[in-house]
Formats: structure tokens, C-alpha cells, sequence
């Protein structure tokens, strides 16, 4: 059925409206992406130098045995998930992935801290509730702000008790090979063994030292070590989510350009066709 000249023009305006709201939504992604990326570098940097400290200290003690025999009795997991939209299955693909790691490793006590409203739904969509539902960072900013939180409420659950008691795991979404995103998890504590043990030849000649207690030494290292973890795992998160919603507004744009030129095309014959049956009354009318 032949649409009209005016039906044609309203959906050729419609049309251009929403490419340029899905343009501006790819032009924001693409910048948001990079301040989030420069965090994560820069936490990268910062997280080497813990772990150098750390490996130092237990260089120096000769090792250190915070692991016990026992299984931890409770786990956290930290889900840093979406809370805008224009992204796809974002939080759905993270909430599966929660749901299959706690059936393949039941923890008699399990908390759930979840970064996101989208994505404590996506939660409860499978029967998982979370314990704290946190906001994401509204730039890059918050990633510190939001790791020192969790951080805090990490410290708060696990007060009074070994180290080896809780277990913490974070899920994010990382980026991939060849521009495709999947999902990580990333067991935090207990710490791995392989940073608890010394190296077998330090690889400096001079010897590291310390001269504060040995006590509050460990513990500050273990912390900006969980810091850094939790910081570059929202960093990455971030960065994900809006290579994701860049990514899905390219191929929005690009099936939007497609059906603007149809449409500019039917547009542009149904005019023509006006204008030639305008021209024939003319004739008729002249010759009558």
C-alpha cells in the first residue's frame, strides 16, 4: 500500500530525531570510556607497587601463613554491575554468571553486595538477593569514593574474625580479544598463597626493611592490596559498560541510516510522482 507524502515525512523526521539521539549516545559512550580506562591504568601502577611492598615484607619475615587448613565459612560476593540502560544483557549476563558460581561453590553463609538497581533486579530475576545495593560511579571520581566503601564494608564483615574465615569475590565484566566483552570472577580473599610466600632470591642487592610493626604493616598492605583489586575491577566494569552501549549504538545507527534512506527514497518518489500527476492536469487541462 503507497504511503502518503505526509506519512512519509513524519516518519523521515521521526526518523532523524532518533539518529541523532543515538549519535549523541555513541559520542558520550566513546568519551566516558576514556577517563574510566586512565584509572584503571593508573591503579594498575599503584596496585604493582603494593605488591612489591607486600612481596618485600614477606621476604623480609621469611613468609607468612595467613591461609589455615579450614575452609572459609562465609563469602561476599561484589557484583559490579549497571544501573543505566542502552547497554543490552549487561546485568543479565552477570547474574547468571553469580547464580552458576554459588550452585559450583555453596558457602554455608553467603552476602551479596550489589553495584547497580538494574542489576540487583537482575538478581532477584534469580532468586538472589542482595544483601547492599550501592550506586556506580557517576565518573571517574567515584570509582575511588565506591572502592573505599566497599573496602570499609568489607572490613566491617569480616571484623573479629581470621582472615582465612571470609571469602570475597568479585564479578565484572571485562573486555576481551577482538572487541567482545565476558564476564570475570575473581576470588580476593584469602589471600593466594603465591603472595604469601618469599622469593628465593630478592631481585635487588639491596635487602628490603621495614621499621613500623610488623602487625600494622601487614594489615595496611593487605587493604590497599584489596583496595586496588576492588578499584580496578569497577574501573574495568566502567570501562566495559560503555565499550558495550558504544558498540550497541553503532549498530543502532547504522540500522537507523539504513531505514532513513528507504524511507528518503520512497519519500523522494512519491514527490516526484506529485509533481508529474500535478503536470499532466496541467497538459489535460491546457488541451481541454
Amino acid at each position: 500500500m503507497a504511503q502518503t507524502l505526509e506519512h512519509l515525512s513524519r516518519k523521515n523526521d521521526t526518523l532523524t530525531s532518533i539518529r541523532g539521539i543515538v549519535h549523541t549516545m555513541k559520542t558520550l559512550s566513546a568519551i566516558n570510556a576514556a577517563p574510566y580506562e586512565q584509572a584503571a591504568q593508573s591503579i594498575e601502577a599503584y596496585h604493582h607497587t603494593v605488591l612489591q611492598g607486600l612481596a618485600a615484607f614477606v621476604f623480609r619475615t621469611g613468609g607468612v601463613s595467613l591461609l589455615q587448613a579450614a575452609q572459609p565459612n562465609r563469602r561476599l560476593l561484589v557484583v559490579f554491575g549497571s544501573d543505566h540502560g542502552l547497554c543490552g544483557n549487561y546485568n543479565e549476563l552477570l547474574a547468571n554468571a553469580v547464580t552458576e558460581y554459588s550452585a559450583a561453590e555453596p558457602m554455608a553463609q553467603q552476602h551479596i553486595l550489589c553495584i547497580g538497581s538494574r542489576m540487583s533486579n537482575a538478581l532477584l530475576e534469580q532468586d538472589l538477593t542482595p544483601d547492599v545495593v550501592l550506586m556506580p560511579p557517576a565518573s571517574a571520581d567515584g570509582v575511588g569514593r565506591l572502592a573505599g566503601d566497599i573496602v570499609t564494608r568489607i572490613d566491617s564483615l569480616g571484623r573479629g574474625q581470621p582472615l582465612a574465615n571470609l571469602a570475597v569475590t568479585l564479578v565484572f565484566t571485562r573486555r576481551a580479544e577482538h572487541g567482545y566483552q565476558e564476564t570475570a570472577t575473581r576470588a580476593l580473599l584469602p589471600l593466594d598463597n603465591s603472595l604469601l610466600q618469599p622469593l628465593q632470591r630478592w631481585p635487588s642487592r639491596s635487602l628490603p626493611d621495614y621499621s613500623m610493626a610488623a602487625d600494622a604493616l601487614l594489615s595496611s598492605l593487605v587493604r590497599n592490596h584489596v583496595f586496588a583489586s576492588v578499584f580496578r575491577a569497577s574501573a574495568e566494569a566502567m570501562v566495559t559498560e560503555n565499550a558495550t552501549r558504544l558498540a550497541l549504538m553503532q549498530q543502532a545507527e547504522e540500522s537507523v541510516d539504513e531505514q532513513l534512506e528507504s524511507v528518503q527514497q520512497e519519500l523522494s518518489s512519491v514527490r516526484q510522482d506529485e509533481i508529474t500527476n500535478e503536470l499532466m492536469d496541467i497538459v489535460i487541462g491546457h488541451l481541454a
